[in-house]
């Protein structure tokens, strides 16, 4: 059953990205325009866990600070981000939900208020591969917070995947779908149940 998760996330991957055989890599500036030049954004997408495990479900984002991820069955899970706190709901554990700081992860890069990937000691990683930029970054204050490598195409720009190292040496990628942005969405979308609203959304 592992072999068949991994296959299918394989080819969810290969779909994803499939994509003209030639395009230039992405500057810096031109991703942090693209990941500032929209506030809310819907879409499907797919996650694959550090044990290889697959999750489906769909994303709302809502910048600065705000984004839920709602999970498909059998997952019975709700991630949320408030703008202050991540909130992530097991609806398996008998522990209640448990909250951290959006700031101490790698997430916050691109939910800030705004993104300036330019910003010095911030990008470790700016790669392409003919068809694909990566970028990898962390918050140059405190990198032992792990990084987020971002997977971009081109023409027009759009977030494809992002891939979360985490500081207890986890790595969670997700893959998008194709992002509707400018949708109208609620501050009521990212209420986390038992823990409660925030308010700042920012960095």
């Amino acid at each position: 059953m592992k072999l068949i998760r991994l296959a299918a996330a394989a080819l969810a991957l290969t779909v994803s990205l499939a994509l003209p055989a030639a395009a230039e890599k992405l500057s810096l500036g031109e991703i942090s325009r693209y990941l500032n030049s929209f506030e809310t954004a819907t879409g499907a997408f797919t996650q694959i866990n550090d044990d290889g495990t697959i999750s489906q479900g769909r994303i709302l984002i809502k910048r600065p600070g705000r984004v839920r991820f709602e999970y498909q069955p059998p997952e019975d899970m709700l991630v949320v981000s408030n703008g202050d706190t991540v909130g992530i709901i097991d609806g398996k554990s008998n522990d209640g939900p448990q909250g951290y700081p959006l700031n101490r992860t790698p997430l916050s890069i691109i939910l800030a208020r705004n993104v300036d990937l330019t910003r010095a000691r911030m990008v470790t990683g700016h790669s392409s591969d003919g068809k694909t930029t990566t970028v990898r970054a962390q918050d140059p204050e405190h990198p032992e917070y792990g990084n987020i490598e971002l997977v971009f195409t081109a023409a027009p720009t759009e977030l494809r995947q992002w891939v979360i190292n985490d500081s207890g040496g986890s790595r969670t990628t997700v893959i998008l779908g194709d992002l509707k942005t400018g949708v109208r969405l609620g501050n009521d979308s990212f209420v986390i149940p038992g823990i409660g609203t925030g308010s700042r959304g920012d960095r």
